[in-house]
């Protein structure tokens, strides 16, 4: 029997918190299955992430245990996976769960046959049996005497799930259109899902549902229903305003706990930075109010500071634990938001001699019975409109340095090319929409980290820590990275990042091709799985074939090459095929087929001297239309000669022009002229 722990040498710093444990963890490979094949035994897949609380509790009680850790040695091959690291391996199997009616989440605990095919699973388990779970130690103990005593009806069972998950994740379908008005109706559902007093969907807790967000906001402007422009704009003031965004220190938290944004599952993801920044963008495109600014400018600081590893690339994740604010840097006990949460007197002790220290106090809700447990979770949702959202900068330092002395939240340090793709795409929207330099600094940074370092031979790889790569790429890697490239070069012309992102286009359709057009999310050379899903459904972020068809589509746009739009149009087409009437669970895919559709290429041409130039230039940026992509520039001769923007030579500056379908409008030059031209632009849609 092959013994030990062999999770030392992992790149993911989630299964490096379990190199310790006296399970005799593996990572994912066609070894494991191998040795499960070898000794008989049924493999015990654990899936999780580093921030994951509940996988901190779930690890703490069982498998830091040594007689659980006995049992699971003696009964299964126990496998461990960080589901950053392997998002294709937490999809297949994730499918598999929620078939067997189960409600997923992670940790996720599996039990599959030594071929990888899934007959049971759940998410946490207790150490003792509670409220009608059974304790993690009783279901080992069941699950083995089941694989010893009812052996053949588990792998019928398994093979059946087997079939089934290849007919749900990997079939072929005959390409679709669109059906008519899908993206309205699928809109109009989320809107009367949304609270229009305290914004997000109804209820709690709350989550930013990003990808939901996105089909409203796609809906409402720039002349959609005015209840889908409310519901995009409340939730994001809700966002900025609630305990959910870190006020010290930028940067917005996973979800909110209760119905107002107050208290929030402390861990802060890249992905919800990088989404959140796009919808500050639009959402102070389409106010200019300096709220959505204030904490755009908050959020790229964030990101610069905390999550910038060396050479460039941005990390995945900080921890929602950190070791108690009043403890000693070593040995306190880890808890949920200590290094977030404030008594009165500490404020009081940080603030103190600062005039304004009352009015700050109101302010945030600081009281001495605080909000939460005890504590304050600092929040704006009453007090912020005596304030503007830049204001209290000197308190806000001072709590800022106060809080620095506090044990820090442990950080996930791997480097994924989906969510830095992300951050690069709205990190560039930022730069061009504020024309704040450092975002655009930011984004060429993080660029270059993933297209040099996490590329092999041509071949883009999924996670990058400490100069190692884990597996190739997931197709969704390519699709935000095409995206990523596609933005900075609207944002640059940088002909450098257009050129990129072609290069990507071509490495997708070698890897990820199934030979019909469509992708899957595995790459073809992939040999450790049950079977090469796709990744249509969209979760905190849209899926990986939404990520696709997103990022050829908006680079067809910005490169003008008809052949890449043909493809983003026959991906869509076989999805719409996949998927059917079911547009509530893909809004990633609606939005992709809304670009599709309805996109657009705006130029406007000048210099910031010219007389007019910042009154047309303002009337760009506040018509607000996520499908347009605008490029600012004082040489046609910048964009690609594929472009047909390319071809116009306007006789002065400022002008501007509108292509849609390969088909530009004469220049105009007055703002009345580009206001008919802009409203001509969305009517036509």
């Amino acid at each position: 029997m092959t013994q030990g722990n062999r999770l030392g040498e992992a790149i993911s710093p989630y299964l490096q918190q379990h190199r310790d444990n006296p399970v005799h963890w593996r990572e994912w490979s066609a070894e494991a299955m191998a040795e499960a094949r070898r000794e008989d035994k049924p493999i015990l897949l654990s899936v999780g992430y580093a921030a994951c609380h509940w996988c901190h509790v779930m690890a703490h009680e069982s498998f830091e245990n040594a007689g659980v850790a006995a049992i699971m040695n003696r009964d299964f091959v126990n496998i461990k996976v960080d589901r950053e690291e392997r998002p294709d391996i937490d999809h297949l199997y994730m499918t598999a769960l929620q078939a067997m009616g189960e409600q997923g989440g992670w940790p996720m605990t599996m039990f599959l046959t030594p071929e990888g095919e899934p007959f049971y699973g759940g998410t946490y388990y207790p150490p003792e049996a509670a409220q009608g779970r059974p304790g993690f130690a009783q279901l080992l103990e069941a699950v083995r005497n089941a694989w010893d005593t009812k052996r053949e009806g588990l792998l019928r069972s398994a093979g059946e799930m087997r079939t089934h998950l290849r007919g749900f994740l990997s079939a072929s379908g005959a390409p679709a259109d669109l059906p008519e008005g899908a993206l309205e109706e699928a809109a109009g559902r989320i809107g009367g899902m949304i609270d229009l007093e305290l914004g997000g969907i109804k209820g709690a807790p709350k989550f930013p549902n990003a990808p939901y967000l996105e089909l409203l906001a796609r809906s409402g402007f720039p002349g959609g229903p005015e209840a889908h422009r409310a519901g995009f704009l409340v939730t994001l003031r809700g966002l900025c305003e609630g305990g959910i965004f870190d006020h010290v220190g930028g940067g917005l938290h996973r979800y909110a706990t209760d119905a107002r944004w107050l208290v929030p599952h402390f861990e802060k993801m890249l992905y919800d930075q990088a989404q959140l920044l796009r919808h500050l963008t639009i959402g102070w495109r389409a106010t200019g109010e300096p709220l959505f600014r204030q904490r755009a400018f908050e959020t790229v600081a964030f990101l610069r500071r905390e999550l910038q590893m060396p050479g460039g690339g941005l990390a995945a994740s900080l921890d929602a634990d950190s070791a108690a604010a009043h403890g000693p840097a070593s040995g306190a006990p880890m808890e949920e938001g200590a290094f977030y949460v404030w008594t009165e007197g500490e404020i009081d002790a940080a603030l103190a001699g600062l005039p304004e220290i009352e009015t700050f106090k109101r302010c945030y809700n600081v009281t001495p019975r605080g909000n939460w447990e005890g504590k304050t979770i600092l929040e704006r949702l009453g007090g912020s409109g005596e304030a503007a959202p830049e204001a209290f900068g000197e308190a806000r330092i001072r709590l800022f340095q106060a809080r620095a002395a506090r044990p820090r939240p442990g950080r996930d340090e791997k480097i994924l090319a989906d969510w830095n793709g992300l951050a690069i795409r709205a990190l560039a929207e930022v730069g061009a929409a504020f024309h704040h330099p450092d975002a655009l600094l930011l984004a060429r940074e993080v660029f270059h980290f993933v297209t040099t370092q996490m590329m092999r031979e041509g071949r883009l790889h999924h996670a990058a820590r400490d100069g190692r790569l884990s597996g190739p790429a997931l197709s969704g890697d390519y699709g935000a990275m095409i995206a990523a490239g596609a933005a900075l070069f609207a944002a640059t012309l940088d002909p450098q990042f257009l050129h990129t992102a072609h290069a990507l286009a071509e490495a997708l359709e070698r890897w990820h091709g199934d030979g019909e057009g469509g992708h899957f999310m595995t790459a073809s050379d992939a040999d450790d799985m049950l079977l090469r899903p796709r990744s249509d459904p969209d979760e905190a972020v849209p899926g990986s074939t939404a990520l696709v068809v997103e990022g050829l589509a908006l680079l067809a746009q910005v490169g003008g090459r008809q052949a890449i739009r043909t493809r983003a149009e026959r991906a869509a087409a076989l999805a719409q095929g996949r998927i059917g009437a079911g547009g509530m669970a893909y809004p990633g895919l609606l939005a992709g087929f809304d670009r599709l559709q309805r996109g657009s290429e705006l130029a406007l041409f000048g210099f910031r001297s010219n007389p007019g130039y910042g009154a047309v230039e303002a009337m760009v940026r506040g018509h607000v239309d996520l499908n347009r992509v605008d490029l600012v520039l004082n040489d046609p001769d910048r964009l690609p000669e594929t472009l047909a923007l390319s071809a116009l030579r306007p006789e002065r500056y400022p002008a501007v022009t509108l292509c849609r379908n390969q088909t530009c409008h004469p220049p105009v030059f007055e703002p009345e002229a580009l206001r008919s031209l802009l409203e001509g632009g969305t009517a036509a849609s």
